[in-house]
């Protein structure tokens, strides 16, 4: 199966209708709207637990071309996005790759980033860079917690043990918040604990 941030999900009500591409899933959810679906059609970005709104009033080509438009851009830039709309930059611009931004600091920081080997850009790059690998595990934990959420905030509101179930999971109690959820109909219960912290 693909990795998690890599898929959407849909469903007719509490029935998983598609897993996978965005275009797989408007097929899936035009076709379920043209069936005449009873209950609501929804769609799940599985990176953030946040609904996706498909267009599928046409043809099957069209949604399938807004579908691949709407599709999640790239998390990384483009190197033709550093260098701008003018081309390459000139010497002592950043090289392709680089995107610059802003950062606020006192006065002190700068002083302190100012004498680093390599400047204030290598400095901070490298804090960043050790903040990324002493924190990996706490940020992959947190976005799994709240994209977990977010799906089950928006299915799950009124299902039994939703409240507690969202304690277990901020807790990170995995076998509380599978129990918690075993009542619940049962494509929903097994994409929330897809997408939960795996313990």
């Amino acid at each position: 199966m693909e990795a998690v941030t890599d898929t959407y999900t849909s469903f007719d009500g509490n029935r998983r209708i598609a897993t996978g591409t965005l275009q797989m899933n408007a097929l899936a959810v035009k076709q379920a709207r043209d069936n005449g679906a009873a209950d609501p059609v929804l769609t799940f970005d599985d990176a953030t637990g946040h609904l996706v709104d498909i267009d599928t009033s046409g043809s099957d080509q069209q949604t399938l071309a807004l579908a691949a438009a709407m599709s999640r851009r790239p998390l990384r830039p483009r190197p033709e996005d550093a260098q701008g709309p003018g081309g390459p930059r000139g010497p002592g611009r950043p090289t392709p790759g680089v995107v610059a931004g802003e950062v606020t600091l006192l006065p002190r920081h700068w002083e302190w980033l100012a004498g680093q080997p390599g400047g204030a850009s290598v400095a901070l790059r490298k804090l960043v860079q050790e903040a990324q690998r002493a924190n990996a595990g706490k940020d992959k934990l947190r976005k799994a917690q709240e994209r977990t959420y977010n799906f089950m905030l928006a299915v799950g509101g009124d299902l039994p043990g939703f409240e507690e179930a969202t304690r277990a999971l901020f807790a990170n109690d995995t076998g509380k918040f599978r129990d918690l959820i075993a009542a619940w109909p049962g494509d929903l219960r097994d994409h929330a604990a897809r997408l939960a912290p795996s313990g």
